[in-house]
């Protein structure tokens, strides 16, 4: 099992907080919107991604745990 970043694009207002707290993991746009770039690979992102998720001002980003296979499919 991974995880795996994911915005929920209704609620996200583009603070780019999550960007600010996960760099390696989340680009902000020109519009400070994110880009998800990466899955977090390690305990240090993983722990890091969530609290970009207990971040976001408008709960707009998700931290979802997913089976490996569904992962490789992307």
């Amino acid at each position: 099992m991974g995880w795996r970043l994911r915005v929920d694009w209704i609620k996200c207002d583009g603070y780019g907080l999550c960007g600010d707290f996960v760099p390696d993991l989340i680009e902000l746009d020109d519009w400070r919107y994110p880009i998800i770039v990466s899955e977090p690979s390690d305990s240090n992102q993983l722990h890091a991604a969530q609290r970009a998720v207990d971040c976001c001002p408008m709960k707009a980003l998700l931290l979802e745990r997913v089976p490996d296979e569904i992962r490789r499919a992307g």
